[in-house]
């Protein structure tokens, strides 16, 4: 078996995050790390709307990230610490669109190791040095400087180590222009690590240590070390030098605290916490992540709490002497991993689940009249000061990026009929928690939706001056009439506008500068801009039956097949070419290129003919209407375009503001198809040849063309019974289906409003379109859910959905009153009996208060609480049907859809496997475990409880089994039939080693899945009533989902990053049974005589909860889709033949060489983290070949005996075969 790995959509979450100037203009923009992928995020300043504008696989762990500018510079670079045992200096380079790398340093081993530089990166504020420090032990310092052509360069790494020592953060002090200094919150365990009772652990203290960088003598010394009393997470360096006092703000659990080298005291004040807080009040609390803010005049920071909170943090100093620190709350937001501060007043929010979000600093609370806490306000030690936490006024959310992380299960299906599969993913976490439909296709805004009169046939807009930046008039034509739209603050019909409105329109456009032309079967109107209109009337009883039109040249067909064509002179005058040419048959459809600019006409003419052919015809005047090239056809054509992808359109840029090297693409004819394929054809500019023709089926009806712009680039829209854009984006081509309804005729479209967007016809109305979100997969309709969603099942004939939810440290809705009842009741019995009046109106204020946990987050209820409910959902509708909340502390983790044989009828049964009283770590069950068994009732708007049957595990699996069901009771394998009181216990097995995580079932066999020892293949022998184990795997691994794909084959996945594939020999004896008096038939370290075989093993990086074998597109092949906790979702695809998996294995190969990784990690070492890779060729480096220059793409193609445009045909068809 060999596989082919396909990402479809990237991971989503982000780990950390850096802004900065990194493409060397005045805007910002975000660099964030997605654990492999690095991305440019560029806020727009205007619209707020984020744009990612590069993506680029690292193929290695990015651990972190940080960006540093050097003295006087414009630009800043982009230091990452990777797991490949180097330092990476990256530069973005805007004009390439890609990463250009400065310098990369080897330090030590590979792997993410405790002791190898990586985790933790600090630069010098002044970008002088950078230090990169270990888990444990290791500090490499690195001096940046320029040389003598103003290039960055990096010295040999100065160490800093000091041995048995835990380091927790690092960060590079503000001290101006003096020697670089670095402080670092460490911890000596070396006296704990001697200590064998363990007293000396619990007495450790970490200490804070200020590293010098010498920069006269080249090398690191400790200046001074302190120890602190409170153990600290982070720290932040305050501004230095001329801009504040320098020093460093230490954040500890509840206190936050200022210290500096020299006179300075400490400055230190409690974290406020929320007034009438459900949460225990012994519990700490600690600041998570904060992000600095600094300009001439001013400096503050931003900093999080673990429940959401953000606080503004200044500092009040007295000639370089810090007196006070002031705290006032700003907002609650979703806790974030990054937080970036942009000088274009945007905050934006990497949130560590769900979706991420920029939001506009309206106020930074300087005029409200929330209370600002102060250090210098005397509170007795262990007290802290109360905040009320309130709707957001200070940050007003002005955009969102797309977040699945993290996913935790997925299944694929068609429930909604739309022939392409929809994935139902349950994403998030606690109460921000989604159940989210993804469709594949571009989110489409809709601006406007107007109906017209009759049913319109055709749209177009018009420009009335050529350098216009939007368009003045939209035009409709109907079966006998045209009707004219006028574009300004509304769209309102005009009388004036000199087109025809008695005749339907062919087409019609500006012409030259300042003219218009309108085509209709009669003849041609040329409207100048004085409003003089000059008529071409067409000859005899012959009518128009087709035109081209581009700014300069018009080309018409007439009845017959003849072809009239006319070009602009320098006085705006249309001219008709003397010789007309007459078509061996009629003529379907035509096409013109733009005028390129710095010249008189586009040079090619397409005509479709009848006879299914596509004709190039030349409109130099020297060979006028001779033709150049001819495609032949598998059906007739019904539209044409030439477009030049990959390039800026020239008619709504002006030539002047950009180089036209830079803008050139490539130049393609579009040919669609009336049997509802695309054809693309790549078009020789100089000799008119087509070649390298690439096809796609985009719908069942005949496809339509139109030319629009997205993003200031040239891209088509193609419609058929879907609307799909073809479009250049991030340097790769892009052909995606908009989720709207079918669209009959369409335009681009360009006003104040909507400065990019879409007129379009959809039977009788006319709507105004938007795309905001290009270069996205999916797009997605949400349900929200109260607690982080487990699993879910589907019924699969009515298609609802039976979704179970589980958190721990939670309450549910009961156990929350019974909590605010409790503070309310201890309140009033600690009053004095002077203070009851007030003790009775905060009471009441308690039971009264009410935080919506979706924007303040669910409060913490302690460890060993958990809160869990059973909810019935229709996915399509996206409605909630029906919840049962579970009594507190009962936790569901496991839910199957059962049809018992017991039961004549055809009725499938719910069961759900919960555990009460569990308690993680030290792990112990308090209450057992439950197998609740429901029934649908009220035509499946509703589960009715049949009964409760108690176990004494937590069941963590359910599977349906040859009519009953089989059930991981703990490490115990259970078959169980329904009963009227309760679930009848058939038969039990207790040979799996450990616990039992997963169980999947085909035949008469069992697939089981242990925690940590990978999978045991069971047969239950019905007459013996016996489960046995027949083999198992010879690997242990740390299963987190599996899936059998054929009787003898598993797909697995494990907790650590890892795919694998493994396959039962065909000498294995399903009946075998070990003998137990024998020591030599036991089988290797006590487990089964039989062992499977590694048939696949590749290392995903990143934790695979969900595998489904899905057909993911109508006529496709199937594939084994995953799906990931970072948000990723890909699929590895089967080769069909060994010519294939020759070909990309072999391509695998030379982009291991000529394209290694950006950060310095092997490819191959990678892949195989814990296991040799095998059987699996890594697509996603494959389609790197497309992002190589040109001289590396033909030297690698040569040597696969092929030419550039056949490998990435080759790379575009397998991905079209199984995905998108």
């Amino acid at each position: 078996m060999h596989l082919l790995n396909l990402t479809l959509q990237k991971a989503t979450g982000i780990n950390c995050a850096a802004h900065g100037n990194f493409a060397g203009t005045k805007q910002q923009e975000i660099i964030a790390s997605r654990g492999q992928t690095l991305d440019v995020i560029r806020p727009d300043p205007d619209s707020g709307k984020m744009h990612i504008t590069h993506s680029m696989d690292m193929f290695g762990v990015i651990r972190s990230l940080s960006s540093f500018r050097l003295i006087g510079g414009t630009k800043d670079y982009i230091v990452v610490g990777t797991d490949s045992g180097k330092i990476t200096i990256l530069e973005y380079n805007p004009t390439k669109n890609c990463y250009d790398r400065i310098h990369q340093e080897t330090f030590g081993k590979s792997g993410c190791r405790r002791i190898v530089p990586g985790q933790y990166i600090a630069t010098d504020p002044k970008g002088r040095a950078v230090m990169i420090g270990a888990i444990e032990k290791q500090k490499l310092v690195f001096i940046m400087n320029r040389d003598s052509q103003a290039r960055l360069t990096i010295s040999s790494p100065l160490e800093a180590h000091k041995a048995n020592t835990f380091l927790y953060n690092v960060v590079g002090v503000d001290v101006g222009f003096e020697n670089p200094l670095f402080a670092c919150l460490e911890m000596d365990y070396e006296e704990a690590d001697n200590d064998p009772t363990g007293e000396a652990a619990q007495k450790s203290q970490q200490s804070l240590t200020f590293y010098e960088l010498d920069l006269g003598l080249n090398h690191v010394v400790r200046k001074f070390t302190e120890t602190l009393e409170e153990r600290a997470n982070f720290l932040i360096a305050v501004p230095g030098g001329n801009d504040g006092p320098s020093g460093i703000l230490i954040c500890s659990e509840n206190y936050i605290t200022y210290k500096n080298l020299g006179e300075q005291p400490d400055v230190r004040a409690p974290i406020p916490r929320r007034r009438h807080d459900l949460e225990d009040p012994d519990r700490g609390m600690m600041f998570v992540t904060y992000t600095a803010h600094k300009t001439k005049a001013l400096f503050f920071f931003l900093l999080q709490t673990e429940q959401g909170d953000i606080f503004k943090v200044t500092l009040t100093s007295d000639e370089d002497m810090v007196t006070e620190i002031k705290m006032k709350y700003l907002d609650t937001i979703p806790v974030a991993s990054s937080l970036c501060v942009l000088r274009t007043g945007f905050l934006f929010v990497a949130c560590e689940f769900g979706n991420h979000r920029l939001y506009q600093i309206a106020h930074l609370g300087d005029a409200d009249d929330e209370p600002e806490f102060s250090s210098n306000t005397p509170v007795e030690e262990g007290d802290t000061f109360y905040f009320r936490p309130r709707e957001a006024k200070n940050l007003l959310m002005v955009d969102e990026l797309q977040s699945l992380s993290p996913i935790m299960h997925c299944k694929i299906l068609d429930l909604a009929n739309e022939d392409t599969p929809q994935f139902y993913t349950a994403c998030g976490t606690s109460a921000r928690s989604t159940l989210r439909v993804l469709r594949h296709g571009l989110e489409v805004t809709e601006m406007a939706v107007s109906e017209l009169p009759g049913n319109p046939n055709a749209v177009w807009t018009v420009r009335k001056h050529g350098d216009d930046k939007f368009d003045a008039y939209i035009v409709v034509s109907f079966v006998n009439a045209t009707l004219v739209l006028s574009i300004g603050e509304t769209v309102e019909e005009v009388a004036d506008s000199g087109f025809l409105g008695t005749t339907p329109t062919i087409a019609c456009s500006l012409l030259g500068d300042d003219a218009l032309i309108q085509v209709y079967p009669e003849g041609i109107r040329h409207i100048r801009a004085d409003k003089r209109v000059n008529e071409w009337k067409s000859p005899g009883k012959r009518t128009i039956t087709k035109c081209a039109i581009n700014e300069r040249q018009l080309v018409i067909s007439l009845t017959g097949g003849e072809l009239v064509y006319f070009e602009m002179d320098q006085t705006g005058q249309l001219n008709e070419y003397t010789e007309r040419k007459e078509m061996q048959s009629d003529v379907s459809c035509m096409a013109l290129g733009e005028v390129p600019p710095g010249e008189a006409r586009s040079r090619f003419l397409a005509v479709g003919l009848e006879d299914n052919t596509v004709r190039l015809l030349s409109l130099d005047p020297q060979d006028c209407l001779s033709p150049l090239s001819l495609q032949a056809l598998p059906a007739p054509a019904e539209s044409l375009n030439i477009v030049e992808l990959g390039s800026k359109d020239f008619r709504r840029e002006s030539s002047a503001t950009s180089d036209t090297k830079e803008r050139r693409g490539v130049l393609y004819l579009n040919i669609g198809l009336q049997n509802g394929v695309l054809l693309r054809s790549v078009l020789d500019p100089v000799t008119g040849d087509l070649s390298d023709t690439r096809t796609r089926y985009l719908g069942s009806r005949p496809v339509k063309l139109f030319r629009m712009t997205i993003q200031g680039n040239q891209a088509v829209l193609a419609v058929s019974s879907r609307a799909w854009l073809s479009y250049h984006y991030q340097n790769r081509f892009l052909l995606t289906p908009l989720s709207y309804e079918t669209l009959e005729y369409a335009s681009a479209f360009s006003s104040d409003q909507c400065p990019e967007g879409i007129v379009a016809i959809a039977s009788n109305t006319l709507r105004i379109l938007a795309l905001d979100k290009l270069g996205t997969v999916f797009n997605e309709t949400v349900t929200p859910l109260r607690y982080t969603p487990r699993k879910f099942v589907i019924h699969p004939t009515i298609g609802v959905m039976v979704t179970i939810e589980t958190d721990h440290n939670a309450y549910t809705l009961e156990g929350k009153i019974q909590r605010k009842q409790e503070m309310a009741r201890e309140l009033l019995t600690t009053a004095e009996p002077t203070d009851q009046d007030m003790a009775k109106v905060l009471a009441s204020e308690i039971l009264r208060g009410d935080l919506n946990d979706v924007d303040f987050g669910a409060p913490k209820a302690g460890p060993g609480k958990w809160a869990s409910c059973v909810r019935l959902v229709h996915p399509v509708a996206g409605k909630t049907l029906w919840v049962e909340d579970l009594p507190q502390n009962e936790a569901a983790f496991s839910v199957c859809l059962v049809k018992f044989l017991v039961r004549a009828e055809e009725e499938y049964f719910v069961l759900v496997g919960t555990a009460v009283d569990l308690q993680l770590n030290p792990r112990q069950l308090g209450g057992g475990g439950r197998l609740r068994t429901y029934r649908f009732v009220d035509d499946f708007q509703k589960l009715e409880l049949m009964h409760v049957t108690p176990v004494d595990e937590v069941p963590h699996s359910i599977a349906a089994f040859q009519g009953r069901v089989a059930v991981a009771v703990g490490r115990s394998l259970r078959i169980y039939d329904l009963g009227k009181k309760k679930l009848l216990r058939k038969c039990e097995s207790k040979q799996i080693p450990n616990m039992i995580v997963d169980i999947k079932t085909m035949g008469s066999r069992l697939y089981i899945s242990d925690v940590s020892e990978s999978v045991h293949f069971v047969k239950y022998k019905v007459k013996e009533n016996v489960l046995s184990i027949f083999a198992d795997d010879t690997f242990p691994r740390y299963i987190t989902c599996s899936m059998p794909l054929d009787y003898n084959t598993i797909a697995i996945a494990d907790k650590f990053g890892n795919f694998s594939v493994i396959r039962l020999p065909a000498t294995v004896n399903e009946d075998h049974e070990d003998d137990p008096s024998s020591f030599w038939d036991r089988g290797l370290l006590n487990g089964a005589s039989q062992k499977a075989e590694s048939v696949c093993n590749f290392y995903l990086g990143e934790t695979i909860t969900s595998l489904q074998k899905a057909t993911l597109i109508p006529g496709g092949s199937e594939s084994v889709v995953y799906t990931t906790l970072s948000g990723r979702i890909g699929a590895f695809v089967p080769f069909t033949s060994r010519e294939d998996q020759e070909f990309f294995q072999h391509l695998e190969l030379h982009l291991r060489n000529e394209k290694p990784p950006l950060c310095g990690r092997d490819h191959l070492h990678y892949r195989s983290y814990y296991w040799p890779v095998k059987g699996v060729v890594d697509g996603d480096l494959c389609e790197q070949y497309n992002a190589l220059d040109y001289a590396k793409q033909k030297e690698i193609a040569e040597e696969l005996d092929r030419t550039p445009n056949e490998v990435a045909k080759k790379l575009e068809d397998i991905r079209n075969r199984y995905a998108f």
